[in-house]
Order: C-alpha cells, then structure tokens, then sequence
C-alpha cells in the first residue's frame, strides 16, 4: 500500500489590490391579496431578467410560503429593481 502523499503548496500567495464588496442582499417579494398570478409573473419577467417559469416557481413560494427572495445581488443593483416593483403595487424589500 502507497502512503498517504500532500500535495505540493506554493509558498507564494496573491494579494488583493483592491476589496471587493461580496455582501449579498435578498430582493423579497411578499403575498397580497390584491395582485393576480399573470401579474406578478409579468413584473418578476420584465423588471428581474426571470425567464416566465423562472417567474412562475417564485409566484407559487411567495402565494405558498407568503414570500420569495426573487433576486440576489448588491444593494445597488437591487434597489431600483425594489422600487419598480413597489410601483406596480407589489410589495417588496431589500434585505
């Protein structure tokens, strides 16, 4: 039987020249009782990128489990897809 052999480590590491923010948000969509299946899976199409099945998945959590986390991505990005849903009377949130 052949010994158990380590990998060879490079002693050089690479240094970072720049921080990268890796802070991750949530875009939570949350039930209501006022906004149709079509029309939610059409805001989730058109404001998120959501291919319609994509859409439709997120529609059942959010009816089922009274909300989804649709999107996840920086607060920068996130927010103006935040506020486009809130326009069209859906509730949402970053968090």
């Amino acid at each position: 039987m052949k010994p158990f052999e380590l990998p060879e480590i490079d002693t050089y590491t690479d240094v970072l020249e720049q921080v990268i923010d890796t802070e991750q948000h949530d875009l939570m969509v949350f039930n209501d009782e006022i906004n149709t299946f079509d029309f939610v899976i059409d805001t989730l199409v058109e404001v998120c990128g959501h291919t319609p099945e994509q859409a439709e998945q997120c529609v059942l959590l959010i009816h089922y489990k009274g909300k989804c986390s649709v999107k996840k991505g920086s607060f920068e990005e996130l927010a103006p897809m935040r506020n486009d849903i809130c326009r069209r009377g859906i509730a949402s949130e970053v968090v």
